[in-house]
């Protein structure tokens, strides 16, 4: 999968290296200023292209620096935009071939061919918007989750969350700062935190425990970890740090949560997968030795990062998941099909509530973004539940 990816990439940068040259013989009628922009741009891409190639290799800054505003963001905007816009050019060939053989006037052929260009180009403006606003565009959702068990005790208990932090030049600690005032102001009895604090940097895990410092909850703050801090072999740092600032961060534990007149349990697992996910360790299943941790006749939570541990969570019947992971798809398109979102590859639970026999499960869309700092149709989210 990974390789088709990258060779639809290059066929992307031909296809559009390809369109430029056609379009600035027309645009542009002296060739020496052709020449002279097409090594700029050619100049540019390459420079882009291998900043960004070593990207594992390097430290992640964690402010926006003049490299990554002028050289970063600019060439990852071109990468989204152009991969997009040519499977959106892909979809398009049958309308331009059949506009080609049914019409006659050449005025009118040439026509539809600049309005199939201007379509298939639609994408580098929504990388565009996702970049500069969608990005940034926080939504704070309310859902109201009902559990049959909770203690009369407990109906109105208010539970944040944040997760899918990673802090880095697009997610700056000044920025999560910002979030963390929103949570805050949402006045929640409990934080929950549901991991990916880092990116694959753990230098920047002290900083971003940093940022997360102002969290304030009278019931407390609790957390687990993600693929991105076991990958960046932050774990063991993240779970020293937070203590320091007044966050417990759940590795296969259990932790009651007590207030006068009854209490639930809170579970929090690492970061699960059964089958191959980057340096994720497999797991023969989900959630195994979890039910030890589990409190008969309580209303049970389970933090865990990966959503897929809900089927199992509803099996052994824990009440309601809280997840991560999926950025709700990061750049999904499900304003125009709800099928249309990169996570769908990976996981049916992209985004939201959902429900069955066992137990209930929330997918939150996070904060941060990874790979392309873009966000379509899946803006940032926090969370924060009313248990009834």
């Amino acid at each position: 999968m990974f390789v088709l990816i990258m060779l639809f990439v290059l066929a992307s940068q031909i296809f559009w290296a390809v369109w430029l040259a056609r379009w600035g013989k027309r645009a542009i009628p002296r060739a020496l200023w052709r020449r002279l922009l097409g090594l700029g741009a050619l100049a540019f891409w390459l420079l882009g292209y291998v900043y960004n190639a070593v990207y594992f290799e390097r430290r992640t800054p964690i402010h926006l620096t003049p490299t990554e505003a002028l050289l970063s963001a600019p060439f990852l905007w071109w990468v989204a935009g152009s991969f997009f816009g040519f499977l959106l050019a892909i979809l398009l060939s049958p309308v331009r071939l059949a506009g080609r053989l049914a019409i006659s006037s050449p005025e009118r052929r040439a026509f539809l061919g600049r309005a199939v260009s201007m379509a298939s180009a639609a994408p580098f403006v929504g990388a565009g918007y996702g970049l500069l606003y969608g990005r940034l565009n926080l939504e704070t959702t309310a859902p109201r989750i009902h559990l049959p068990r909770l203690p009369p005790a407990l109906r109105g208990f208010r539970i944040a969350q944040l997760s899918d932090i990673h802090i880095g030049p697009f997610m700056p600690e000044e920025e999560i700062r910002r979030y963390v005032k929103i949570a805050n102001e949402l006045k929640p009895d409990l934080i929950v935190l549901t991991g990916d604090y880092v990116i694959f940097d753990p230098g920047t895990a002290p900083a971003v425990v940093r940022a997360l410092s102002g969290l304030r909850a009278p019931y407390g703050i609790y957390g687990c970890l993600g693929n991105h801090d076991g990958w960046a072999r932050s774990d063991v740092i993240l779970t020293a740090l937070f203590p320091q600032i007044g966050v417990r961060i759940l590795r296969q534990q259990a932790v009651p949560i007590a207030v006068p007149g009854g209490s639930f349990n809170l579970i929090g697992v690492d970061f699960q997968t059964c089958r191959p996910f980057g340096r994720s360790p497999v797991v023969g299943q989900f959630l195994e030795g979890v039910d030890r941790l589990m409190v008969p006749d309580q209303v049970n939570i389970l933090l865990s990062h990966n959503p897929d541990t809900f089927d199992r969570a509803a099996e052994l019947g824990i009440d309601l998941s809280l997840a991560g992971h999926t950025h709700g798809g990061q750049a999904a398109l499900e304003f125009i099909s709800p099928e249309i979102a990169p996570s769908r590859l990976v996981t049916p639970y992209v985004a939201g509530r959902f429900e069955k026999p066992g137990g209930q499960l929330y997918v939150n869309r996070g904060i941060g973004t990874i790979g392309v700092p873009i966000r379509i149709g899946a803006p940032p989210e926090i969370s924060v539940f009313e248990l009834v």
